[in-house]
C-alpha cells in the first residue's frame, strides 16, 4: 500500500458546562453569537482561533465543531467555556469528549463504484448516483462510514479516535484497488 496522506477536516466534541444558561442573555452580550430560537434551540458562537463554531444549549451542553485536531477542539471548547464564565455564568468544563473525527484522502485512481456496490451488497454499501454521487460504505470494524467517490477521493467519518480512521483506510484500500477503474 502506498503512502497516503489522511487530512483531518473536522473534529466534533462535546462538553458539559454544568450550569443552566440564559441563551438570550448570551446572544445579547457576546459579540460573536447568534440566537434564533424559532430556527434552532441553541446559541451559535464562533471564534477565529482555532477557527471553530460552538452550539451552546440552555441545559449547559455544548457542541464544538470545525477544529482540525483533538487538541484544537479541546482548546476551542475551553475558550467558549471561558466566554460563558465571563458573562457571569458558573460554567465548568465536565465530560469533554471527542464525538466524531472526519478525515479525507485521495487514492489517486478512479474507482468502479457500481462494481463495489454490487459485490459488497446492501449490508455495507449504498450507491444511488441520482441521489448522491458517492458510495456510502458502512464498515463494521471499526464502526466507520466512508464516502467513496469515483475520482478516488474518500471521506472517512464516525471515528472517536484517530487510529480508527487509519484502520478504516487500511481495511478499505485493498477493496478500492480491486475496483480500480482501468483507463483506456
Amino acid at each position: 500500500m502506498g503512502c497516503f496522506l489522511l487530512t483531518f477536516r473536522n473534529i466534533v466534541s462535546t462538553v458539559n458546562l454544568d450550569c443552566k444558561l440564559d441563551l438570550k442573555q448570551i446572544a445579547l452580550q457576546a459579540r460573536n453569537a447568534e440566537y434564533n430560537p424559532k430556527r434552532f434551540a441553541a446559541v451559535i458562537m464562533r471564534i477565529r482561533e482555532p477557527k471553530t463554531t460552538a452550539l451552546i444549549f440552555a441545559s449547559g451542553k455544548m457542541v464544538c465543531t470545525g477544529a482540525k485536531s483533538e487538541q484544537q477542539s479541546k482548546l476551542a471548547a475551553r475558550k467558549y467555556a471561558r466566554i460563558i464564565q465571563k458573562l457571569g455564568f458558573p460554567a465548568k468544563f465536565k465530560d469533554f469528549k471527542i464525538q466524531n473525527i472526519v478525515g479525507s484522502c485521495d487514492v489517486k485512481f478512479p474507482i468502479r463504484l457500481e462494481g463495489l456496490a454490487y459485490s459488497h451488497g446492501a449490508f455495507s454499501s449504498q450507491y444511488e448516483p441520482e441521489l448522491f454521487p458517492g458510495l456510502i460504505y458502512r464498515m463494521k470494524q471499526p464502526k466507520i462510514v466512508l464516502l467513496i467517490f469515483v475520482s478516488g477521493k474518500i471521506v472517512i467519518t464516525g471515528a472517536k479516535v484517530r487510529d480508527e480512521t487509519y484502520t478504516a483506510f487500511e481495511n478499505i484500500y485493498p477493496v478500492l484497488t480491486e475496483f480500480r477503474k482501468i483507463q483506456q
